[in-house]
């Protein structure tokens, strides 16, 4: 026995003393680590632009409206430093700097696929063909693989490079929907559904019930999708003198199977070798040597052009003509109750007390609300609607649509002065519906599971999902859903001027383009962001203002400590999975559809 406590008490100390050790190499790595991050911050900090530079467009993260800052992009932590995203306003603000900046002679488009949705798309290639015209400055753009979407965005460069042995996609747009009722099927659990008044296109409760698309679905997204095809073909057509005929030809024959057949076809200039590109780049640049080349990234130079930025509203705030301001709000993700959580999730905590703090600024003359959101929860985006119409009382309100503004994303829209769209945009699906999984065949005959209990009254059971519904209770369900889609139209009938027949007609949850959008009087007029804030300064009657946005961003520390302690799922298991990441999403999502949803399909992935 006393060998046994001697033992016992040595492996104790033992593992205490390694436990020990671990803990302080633990922190010592923690703190080797915030040392670098902070030589990284102060690096930041002073961002100094080169004579003959080159913006070099590097689009390899996914690309949202606003992205946080990362704190790991100047370092190689692996997944830490490879996740995060790039900020559209980011890619825009630098390429409207650079168009008058005399230190920046070009801008080198580095691509192969697009990371970002339709909207985003086309708004970056406006932004390039914008700078060309403006500035007289060259774009170039090489790959040696451009997928359909990198390749629309390349078609504006003034020269498309492919590398000899490389590849292009050209076969038009098509989409994706996962379908999990199978899977439910397997595991006994029933998916209860109630779908308020007329909504045969609400199609996000499809997955759930059906192994494959509705033909109202089928219709809808057909539709959608011609039109988005139809705005690329045209800017294709108009950028490589290609006919429209011809291009739909080569989609539909898959004609462009080679880096030769995209030559002789005329979508790409020349096939070069990386380095023969490189050579290209420094004749356009006027240097010699490669080691000469001075690239800058978007993200420093968007810091050079924030450093700039400060100094001179600093100095201009002297002037009452500066104190001018136009807030834009970024509301993007899907929309739940509570904060917002990076770019996925548009909390109405978070949004309400942006637009107040807009409203209830004297400095701001006017607000856009930038939206790129699906929709979600009802109610979340009843409280962001609220605060839109206070704020429309005060000062001008315009919205300006992302790649996404669809049921509660349009919900939260409906209001504004003035609606901006991309032609790609996706928007509409008016309609709300409600959710419950019935698990008890799974929960009783999968696992053993059973309930029971007792109630002072008929339906004080709770509604959970260990049993269906009864008739009584699935009509109150309903009775809740209709009220809310009543509402829903009542919202959009008042923003838009239209009566609630009129918009029950283009509503019953159907998707839109931005484009069809115009036709139907779901919006006003087609552009991007800095339409929007052009049209708010002209409603507000102001020249002279200066840009604030909202949400302030977290600092870059909190993020870093966020992501490390809770938020670093994403980041891994996008590193680590890459594109099938996106599966694991969509399951994962099922359990954030509680209450009544303005949302919608689960996700409509168009490949480009």
């Amino acid at each position: 026995m006393k060998q046994f406590f001697k033992f016992m008490f040595a492996s104790a100390m033992g593992f205490i003393v390694a436990g020990g050790i671990l803990m302080v190499i633990f922190f010592i790595s923690i703190i080797g680590l915030v040392s670098n991050l902070e030589g990284a911050f102060s690096t930041q900090q002073e961002v100094r632009v080169k004579d003959k530079s080159v913006l070099h467009l590097k689009l390899n993260q996914a690309i949202v409206d606003r992205a946080e800052r990362n704190p790991f992009e100047d370092l190689d932590l692996g997944p830490f430093s490879q996740a995060g995203s790039t900020g559209l306003n980011t890619l825009l603000s630098s390429i409207e700097k650079a168009a008058t900046d005399d230190k920046i002679k070009g801008i080198y488009l580095d691509l192969s696929s697009f990371p970002g949705g339709l909207g985003s798309l086309k708004e970056l290639r406006d932004a390039l063909l914008e700078f060309k015209e403006s500035s007289g400055k060259w774009v170039l753009a090489y790959s040696n693989m451009y997928s359909q979407g990198g390749y629309y965005l390349a078609s504006a460069a003034d020269r498309v490079y492919l590398y000899p042995e490389g590849d292009m996609e050209w076969k038009g747009l098509g989409t994706s929907i996962m379908f999990l009722k199978g899977m439910l099927d397997k595991l006994d659990v029933d998916v209860q559904v109630i779908r308020g008044g007329n909504n045969k296109f609400k199609s996000a409760v499809e997955p759930f019930i059906r192994e494959d698309m509705s033909e109202a679905n089928r219709e809808q997204t057909l539709v959608m999708l011609n039109s988005i095809s139809k705005q690329m073909m045209g800017d294709v057509s108009n950028a490589k003198a290609i006919d429209i005929e011809k291009l739909n030809l080569f989609a539909d024959s898959l004609m462009v199977n080679s880096p030769d057949d995209a030559m002789k076809l005329g979508f790409v200039d020349e096939l070069k070798h990386y380095d023969e590109f490189l050579e290209e780049l420094m004749d356009s640049l006027g240097v010699e040597k490669e080691s000469n080349i001075n690239y800058i990234t978007a993200s420093r130079y968007h810091r050079s052009i924030r450093s700039k930025q400060a100094t001179k509203e600093l100095t201009a705030n002297k002037s009452s003509n500066a104190k001018n301001k136009i807030a834009v709000i970024y509301a993007q993700g899907a929309i739940e109750t509570g904060k917002s959580k990076g770019a996925e999730t548009m909390g109405s905590e978070t949004i309400t007390k942006a637009l107040r703090k807009a409203r209830s600024d004297s400095s701001v003359k006017a607000i856009v609300l930038r939206v790129n959101s699906p929709g979600g929860s009802a109610l979340a985006s009843d409280e962001i609607w609220r605060e839109t119409v206070l704020a429309k009382e005060v000062k001008p309100v315009v919205v300006s649509m992302g790649d996404l503004a669809a049921s509660g994303g349009y919900y939260i829209a409906a209001a504004a002065d003035a609606i901006f769209a991309q032609p790609t945009t996706i928007t509409g699906s008016i309609g709300v519906f409600g959710i419950i999984p019935n698990a008890q065949g799974f929960l009783n005959n999968k696992i053993g599971v059973t309930f029971d209990g007792v109630k002072t009254h008929e339906n004080a059971d709770p509604q959970g999902i260990n049993r269906p519904l009864t008739d009584f209770e699935r009509k109150k369900i309903e009775q809740s859903v209709e009220r809310v889609y009543d509402t829903f139209l009542k919202r959009v009938s008042t923003g838009r001027g239209l009566s609630i027949e009129e918009v029950d007609a283009i509503g019953m949850g159907r998707i839109w383009s931005g484009l069809n959008a115009i036709e139907i009087g779901l919006v006003d007029e087609l552009g991007g962001l800095n339409d929007a804030i052009a049209k708010a300064a002209e409603l507000a009657e102001i020249e002279d203002y200066t840009k604030t946005e909202l949400p302030k961003t977290k600092d870059p520390f909190e993020e870093f400590f966020s992501n490390l302690f809770g938020g670093a799922e994403v980041s891994v298991l996008d590193y680590y999975l890459g594109p099938e990441h996106k599966y694991f999403k969509k399951v994962r999502d099922v359990k954030k559809l509680q209450g009544i949803r303005a949302q919608m399909p689960m996700e409509v992935e168009v490949v480009h």
